[in-house]
């Protein structure tokens, strides 16, 4: 095994907390960041795609998050685990971003469902089929706290703790929003 590669392997292996604490010491911080990305990325990515659908926002939105994460590391009091705390920030951009988008659009609820499946269909980064369109059409027809429950459940496989730790929401509520949210997108794929 290379050099680079043995590096890599054990610079991946290391805890979180070591991570928050390399991030924490400034002469460390960039190395720590840098792992920290390595370790998130794609899967903030993947949140907030599944929140903002298209992949250039998706980009930007994870900029922003990644941005915020590393100018607040430094007060990151370890209280939640690391990725609760980067889903909160990756949470909180996304609904950011779909406020300003939605202040700026102009189409009615049928217009947005079907620019939605348009620009899925289109999407060079999208590989999904119909029902899958259909799917992410029904999601995003969810009240907003519905659609980061689901998202956060279903497709991020977090535990309802895990979710009440991003949310600020009690775990009885989530699964309550949970099962509205699973059973309104049943109805709307049958």
């Amino acid at each position: 095994m290379s050099n680079l590669l043995l590096l890599k392997t054990t610079q991946l292996n290391i805890s979180d907390e070591e991570l928050v604490q390399l991030c924490q010491q400034e002469a460390q911080r960039e190395k720590g960041f840098r792992l920290l990305v390595e370790r998130y990325q794609e899967r903030l990515y993947w949140h907030i795609r599944r929140l903002v659908i298209e992949h250039e926002d998706a980009n930007d939105v994870l900029q922003n998050c990644l941005l915020k994460a590393y100018k607040s590391i430094g007060k990151f009091k370890k209280k939640s685990k690391l990725y609760t705390w980067l889903y909160r920030i990756a949470t909180n951009e996304s609904l950011t971003f779909l406020k300003k988008k939605k202040r700026k659009s102009t189409h009615s609820l049928d217009d947005v469902d079907m620019n939605l499946a348009n620009q899925l269909r289109t999407d060079p980064y999208f590989d999904g089929d119909e029902l899958e369109i259909k799917l992410q059409v029904a999601i995003n027809q969810l009240p907003e706290k519905q659609q980061l429950v689901f998202n956060m459940r279903y497709f991020d496989e977090m535990t309802y703790r895990e979710i009440s730790q991003v949310l600020g929401t009690s775990t009885g509520s989530l699964k309550a929003s949970y099962h509205h949210a699973a059973k309104k997108i049943e109805a709307y794929l049958t």
